[in-house]
């Protein structure tokens, strides 16, 4: 597994990069904690995919997509977002190494997502891949703050 100097390198790194860059008010730049990972394997089939219900809806996942346990919540991720976002860390396990964009919901709803869509409750977590709200998922409040912490900027 890579080590905590790696993790905290990498947050700098991003931190930096992120000075400067605006986000919508309600919207805060979080990484994963260090002690985060997901186990998970590529979907290295020929396949037309399947279709599973998750989050109250149905997902689709295709070739190339990765399937995912995350501390026993199983679930797919689209192949270029977790290549994008995720890197090895040991056999099978992986980190997310990118920052992500939350915010939390006012209410009960139910969003796009790649896979399909997901439903949530007010006080979730609406956590986005990219800065502009782009590449979106739902996560519940407590889970979210167990995995995750804020980015907090390295400059004055």
């Amino acid at each position: 597994m890579r080590s905590m100097a790696f993790v905290m390198q990498t947050a700098h790194g991003i931190s930096d990069r992120l000075h400067g860059l605006t986000t919508m008010q309600t919207r805060q730049a979080y990484v994963k904690r260090s002690t985060e990972f997901v186990v998970a394997v590529k979907v290295d089939l020929e396949t037309e995919g399947f279709t599973y219900r998750k989050w109250g809806a149905w997902q689709t996942c295709k070739a190339g997509d990765w399937l995912v346990n995350n501390a026993g919540d199983t679930y797919t991720v689209d192949g270029d977002t977790f290549v994008r976002t995720y890197r090895s860390s040991g056999a099978g396990t992986y980190v997310k190494t990118t920052p992500v964009w939350a915010e939390t919901a006012s209410a009960a709803g139910e969003m796009p997502i790649k896979e399909g869509k997901t439903h949530h409750e007010a006080g979730d977590y609406l956590v986005y891949n990219e800065p502009d709200g782009g590449d979106g998922y739902a996560v519940p409040k407590a889970v979210f703050e167990r995995m995750y912490e804020r980015l907090e900027s390295t400059r004055s």
